[in-house]
């Protein structure tokens, strides 16, 4: 099984975007990327546009070799309403009428009408389906963080190898996980390589440090329990103090970014707006190297 994080916020944008391949079956799961419109009190720097722009590109490139696309909730860094991403492919995705919250049941249903004639489209809640290479399972509505947050539920996938067994679960938007349900079910599923996004570190002050503390235990307990490498990502990413603020996980040496499963150096934009527009200030005032004015010939 060939695992594929293609946008990251340790890829330089808000997204959990990834592609599974096993045998000659191809997964997209979360065909999303946006940026934080407001951080600092700043907008996206250009840095950040500029590698929005090539995440949107990878997303769109790799639409074209999936049979299956997967979106597990309706928050726009997780999906795109373009019809070329999933045209004539199977789509599956979270019930936008059942579970939800009514920013996303309208984005949802929205979502929906746009992309339905292009494709086959599935409700994905609790749904299985075997391909000759890889088994498929989606889990039921799975709370976006901490039980009654008011954030809404997301739906988590499970691939399974059908030639060596190996399965990958990318439980997206639990956030540690908070929910003490969504940690079970990621026990059940006994994963061998789990991507999900991490605590929410930095919003500690909104969601309390409990919390973010329930999140860093749930997962040290999905690690105990199943022995699992990590993919952690997205919201845990968004803080720059992550590596000292989630120092348990780490310290176990089966949690990575998604740079780091990918052997590169993490690019954390979002969390760096504010040297970033820094840097770019100082860049505009710098004196021009020029030797005067041009000659006109």
């Amino acid at each position: 099984m060939k695992v594929v994080p293609l946008a990251a916020e340790s890829l330089g944008v808000r997204s959990m975007a990834t592609y599974v391949e096993v045998g000659k079956t191809g997964i997209l799961i979360a065909p999303g990327a946006a940026l934080g419109q407001n951080r600092y009190g700043l907008p996206p720097a250009p840095d950040e546009v500029e590698a929005l722009d090539r995440a949107i590109d990878r997303i769109k490139g790799y639409s074209t070799r999936a049979q299956l696309i997967s979106v597990s909730h309706y928050h726009e860094d997780h999906f795109h309403v373009d019809p070329a991403i999933y045209k004539r492919s199977q789509v599956w995705v979270k019930n936008p009428l059942r579970m939800i919250n009514e920013s996303q049941k309208r984005r949802g249903c929205s979502f929906w009408d746009s992309v339905k004639p292009h494709c086959r489209l599935e409700l994905a809640d609790g749904k299985h389906y075997e391909f000759p290479d890889a088994l498929v399972k989606a889990s039921p509505p799975l709370s976006h963080g901490a039980e009654g947050s008011g954030f809404g539920y997301v739906i988590a996938l499970t691939i399974t190898d059908r030639d060596d067994g190996f399965r990958f679960v990318h439980a997206s938007d639990v956030q540690g996980p908070a929910s003490p349900v969504a940690t079970a079910y990621l026990i059940r599923e006994r994963p061998h390589l789990l991507y999900l996004s991490g605590p929410p570190t930095y919003l500690e002050r909104h969601v309390g440090t409990e919390v973010v503390e329930r999140g860093i235990e749930n997962l040290l307990s999905i690690i105990q329990e199943t022995g699992c490498r990590v993919i952690l990502d997205h919201h845990a990413l968004r803080d720059p103090r992550h590596t000292a603020r989630l120092e348990r996980l780490y310290e176990t040496g089966k949690v990575v970014s998604a740079a780091g499963y990918l052997g590169l150096a993490e690019r954390l934009l979002e969390a760096r707006r504010n040297v970033l527009w820094q840097e770019a200030r100082q860049q505009a005032v710098r004196p021009s190297r020029g030797f005067g004015r041009k000659r006109s010939h």
